[in-house]
């Protein structure tokens, strides 16, 4: 099993408040989350207007399938009009699927 995570910082400009930025981020999170069954979260920059830092999380069996999932959600983030895309740090590593289940 592996997993592939995504550290996306987006900085959006003509953003007059927090409730303006929260509401870009929300919908962002949302749209991927429901478009790409990922694990998508706001990380950092909570309190500043003009950034978000936002991460993701793919898990997935094949790596073909991974990358591919992960250049389509960079795709998707990077057609979005509402903001800029920051450099993109990209990591994909194996999980111990050994862990038992009760």
């Amino acid at each position: 099993m592996l997993m592939g995570t995504l550290i996306i910082p987006i900085h959006l400009h003509g953003i007059g408040s927090l409730k303006d930025k929260r509401k870009i981020v929300k919908s962002l999170i949302e749209r991927m989350r429901n478009r790409f069954n990922a694990s998508v979260s706001e990380i950092e920059a909570h309190d500043n207007k003009r950034l978000a830092v936002i991460g993701i999380a793919v898990i997935s069996n094949e790596g073909s399938f991974l990358d591919e999932q992960l250049d389509t959600i960079i795709n998707f983030i990077n057609q979005d009009g509402r903001f800029f895309p920051g450099q993109i740090q990209r990591e994909q590593f194996p999980v111990n699927s050994d862990i038992p289940f009760l």
